[in-house]
């Protein structure tokens, strides 16, 4: 249990990992970007979004990070930031009871949105609380089975922007779909530069990321293809009529994710722990941008 003996809060910092909640919070800002744009935009609703997002990350960082552990695949040999349970800064027991009351927190939130947005916000809420937790954890652990790209895309891409939209709106709009798009491929690109860095140390734990299945080079591809995609879709987005020409303002975040991917290009190891900051960064300015675009428009 955490009490003030044993609570160690430089400890607790490292293990919510605050460099990745940028990410976290990119997907809230599209969905409420465009929600303001067509006269849905509540506060209350965002900021609920926002905190539940945040808390999801954190309680997944908190479950990756005791859970890898406990499967043997963090090692002294990690290249990765601090894992807390690994150094044995915090007991395993400690991150799990972190975890659950992280996730409690969540749900708290994840209860208002669903009295605001009904069944399909209560069952968002609960896939992407199993999903954090099944991402490492249970029997079926989906990131040691290539299958966490597809899930970050999903919750981060998907739920996120039009989930946020949903709630404060009570429909989808066909921007809402369209623009789950640019903030779910970078963050996924935030996992495939993470899986990059750890290629040789999940292979050697039998740990089946796509990095591990498909090899360095092609890890690489992925990442450039989803950073291309996501800035792509904006000019397809607006030649198509679905969001203003201004949301191309969105293209002023491409020099941070140029410098990313110039580092997971060109590095390995350590240094890839920048692109995987950078890449984060470039998610959250990218969507900020968006919104900057539609108050220009």
């Amino acid at each position: 249990m955490l009490t003030e003996k044993n609570f160690n809060g430089n400890a607790w910092i490292l293990a919510i990992r605050p460099r990745t909640l940028p990410a976290a919070a990119a997907g809230v800002v599209m969905g409420g970007a465009l929600a303001w744009r067509d006269g849905y935009l509540r506060l209350d609703a965002m900021l609920a979004c926002l905190c539940a997002a945040l808390l999801l990350q954190i309680g997944s960082n908190l479950a990756n990070d005791v859970f890898d552990f406990e499967r043997g695949t963090d090692t002294p040999e990690r290249l990765g930031p601090t894992r807390v349970t690994q150094a044995g800064l915090l007991t395993p027991a400690q991150v799990k009871f972190g975890m659950l009351v992280v996730f409690g927190l969540a749900a708290v939130f994840g209860l208002y949105l669903a009295w605001l947005g009904g069944l399909p916000i209560i069952i968002i809420g609960i896939a992407a609380i199993i999903s954090a937790i099944a991402y490492t954890g249970g029997p079926f652990p989906l990131g040691y089975y290539g299958l966490g790209d597809i899930f970050v895309f999903i919750f981060f891409g998907l739920a996120s922007v039009a989930g946020t939209y949903y709630v404060q709106a009570g429909i989808v709009s066909p921007a809402a779909w369209w623009m789950t798009i640019p903030p779910g491929m970078i963050i996924t690109a935030i996992l495939v530069v993470n899986n990059l860095r750890d290629l040789e140390n999940d292979r050697k734990a039998g740990k089946h990321t796509l990095a591990v299945i498909f090899g360095e080079r092609a890890t690489k591809i992925q990442y450039v293809l989803c950073l291309v995609i996501a800035y792509l879709m904006m000019p397809v987005a607006a030649w198509a009529g679905v969001v203003p020409w201004a949301s191309l303002l969105t293209w002023l975040s491409l020099p941070i994710g140029y410098q990313a991917a110039r580092v997971t290009l060109t590095q390995k190891g350590r240094p890839l722990n920048a692109a995987l900051a950078g890449t984060g960064q470039t998610a959250l300015i990218f969507s900020i941008l968006f919104w900057i675009g539609l108050l220009f428009s």
